[in-house]
């Protein structure tokens, strides 16, 4: 995890947000932001509308009410043309993976090359291939539908695909969801691996305590319909809540706090 400059350049600008769904109130005047090159982890309760946060970033859902700007530029007041180029620069791995099934993993990844930047398909195919590689997976790979890997690899080539046209934001919705402990550690390190080496910032939604400590700079808490607080992790373990206190103070937040301690001391 790294320190934030002492005036951070937010990339993602959320003020006055509004989600409702007929009656149900999901956000009301929220407000956040989403700085350069930082990891921000995203949590609340159930029904907090963590993924409906997340989907009206990305333009999947409009609010009712309220600003999202990106990038300078407000995405509602957009034209379509504008908005699909603002969008190609946001990267999306949804839970499940969301993998054509029908394609090669390859082809999974080549696709947005050949569709957004007009690649030619051997050139897409090339650069996925890249991608792949990235996230660790190994060439045999590349030839594989989803049906034949497993989850973890599954995720890690989602991952290449979410990358294929160098992000500047990436959006991971539980990200580590299915796997075992030693996949989604491993998960949590190439984000961070990746988020180092080529500069993106990453906006995850989450419930796994050990990625949030294991890679947030800083941590985002939904609760009674917009944002409680938006800090270091130290700052939002202090603040005075009840669902804070149960989440964080409790047997699995102290675990994964004890088990983070030795990389925050080092």
């Amino acid at each position: 995890m790294r320190a934030h400059p002492t005036t951070p350049q937010s990339l993602i600008k959320i003020r006055g947000l509004d989600n409702r769904f007929g009656t149900h109130q999901v956000h009301e005047n929220l407000d956040l932001d989403v700085y350069r090159g930082e990891i921000i982890g995203v949590v609340g309760g159930s029904g907090t509308g963590k993924s409906v946060l997340l989907r009206s970033i990305v333009g999947l859902h409009r609010p009712s009410a309220g600003r999202i700007e990106v990038f300078g530029h407000n995405l509602q007041e957009l034209s379509a043309a504008q908005r699909s180029r603002t969008e190609r620069r946001f990267g999306v791995l949804f839970q499940r993976g969301a993998l054509f099934s029908s394609l090669t993993l390859v082809e999974n990844v080549a696709l947005p090359l050949i569709e957004h930047a007009r690649l030619a398909r051997n050139d897409a195919e090339h650069l996925a291939g890249v991608k792949l590689a990235l996230t660790g997976l190994p060439g045999s790979a590349s030839d594989k539908y989803p049906a034949e890997l497993s989850g973890g690899m599954v995720k890690r080539a989602a991952l290449a695909r979410a990358l294929a046209l160098d992000p500047e934001v990436l959006f991971l919705d539980e990200p580590t969801a299915g796997l075992d402990p030693i996949g989604a550690a491993a998960f949590d390190e190439l984000i961070v691996t990746l988020r180092d080496a080529l500069g993106f910032s990453v906006f995850l939604v989450t419930h796994d305590l050990d990625t949030l400590y294991a890679v947030c700079d800083r941590v985002a808490v939904l609760s009674q319909k917009h944002v409680l607080v938006a800090d270091r992790l130290s700052v939002v373990e202090a603040t005075d809540d009840p669902w804070i206190r149960e989440y964080f103070h409790g047997p699995r937040g102290r675990a994964a706090h004890q088990a983070a301690a030795p990389e925050e001391a080092y």
